[in-house]
């Protein structure tokens, strides 16, 4: 059923701010069709005879393997090229010519890398659809599709709701990104972190010019109460060149039933996940936990994203 993807055939998919609400209802349509295909068949075959190049210069688990099983259960394949030896010497020079060579045996290219803006450098060179899947503390824009479209299944809506940010807002790209995207939405914003870890003054400034209500503090015991979503982040390690200051930061915040105990009967917690202790394991089993359905859904985002960009949906 190829037509126009609904403009995004052959696009690069670089950062939230090229999505608009009607955008964003799109691609959450397709990924709701993919959830009833998976559901039902397992597989497709909408890509078959597609390839995908899957370009990691970061670890990255959930990630890679997310892209890997939508190529897989839409009928394309995968190259994976993994945790790339990357060297500072070399910055801007070999990305493009990687790129070009991987584009020969690829129809689309998922990469990630520790520099903000390697995605926009690599789309300048690229002549198949580059997706950004996380580009050092930039964006990482297909997260924040599958978070906020875990939002709307999970709750039904987002607009009116409350969203506390927790953790490290300083250096989280999924809290950069998702924020960009919630201003589209009329929702109230609680950012939650220690004072070195605050949202950046740019990102503020862009909610504020949204018109947004929004405030901070570093205290979660106050908030907990009132929150619709509560989205956990871990305190990045590789982020600190000081460790000293990471170990007095790490455990800051802890969500665990005494917490949970505190927050509304219908609300959820959210982590873009992997954990380090920031979520007791005890919460797993309360419904309100939604982090392991969220993954889930960034298949099926990230299913939508491969067909609309490869002009299958």
């Amino acid at each position: 059923m190829p037509h126009s993807s609904n403009g995004w055939f052959g696009q690069h998919v670089l950062s939230v701010k090229q999505f608009n609400r009607p955008k964003l209802e799109h691609i959450f349509e397709v990924a709701h069709s993919m959830r009833s295909m998976v559901e039902r068949f397992g597989t497709a075959d909408m890509l078959h005879g597609h390839v995908l190049a899957n370009l990691f210069y970061e670890p990255s688990t959930r990630t890679s393997s997310s892209f890997a099983a939508a190529m897989v259960r839409l009928g394309g394949r995968v190259l994976s090229i993994n945790e790339v030896v990357y060297s500072s010497v070399s910055k801007g020079e070999s990305l493009p010519d990687t790129v070009r060579t991987l584009e020969c045996y690829a129809d689309a290219i998922v990469l990630r890398h520790p520099e903000v803006g390697a995605a926009a450098t690599a789309a300048r060179y690229a002549h198949v659809p580059i997706i950004n899947a996380g580009d050092g503390v930039g964006e990482h824009p297909t997260q924040a599709l599958l978070d906020l479209f875990t939002i709307q299944e999970e709750l039904g809506r987002v607009d009116g709701l409350k969203v506390v940010m927790v953790g490290d807002l300083k250096y989280g790209r999924t809290v950069h990104s998702l924020t960009r995207l919630l201003t589209q939405y009329q929702v109230e914003l609680v950012f939650v972190s220690p004072d070195m870890l605050r949202l950046p003054g740019e990102i503020a400034a862009e909610v504020h010019s949204a018109g947004l209500s929004f405030r901070e503090t570093d205290d979660i015991h106050n908030i907990i109460g009132e929150a619709d979503v509560l989205y956990v982040t871990r305190v990045q390690k590789e982020r600190f060149t000081d460790l000293a200051l990471y170990d007095s930061v790490k455990e800051h915040y802890v969500v665990d039933d005494a917490l949970m105990a505190r927050a509304r009967e219908r609300m959820i917690v959210m982590h873009p996940l992997p954990r380090v202790g920031e979520i007791a394991y005890t919460v797993d089993d309360d419904p309100r936990a939604a982090y392991f359905r969220q993954m889930r859904n960034g298949m099926y985002i990230r299913m939508a994203l491969l067909a609309a960009v490869l002009g299958k949906a």
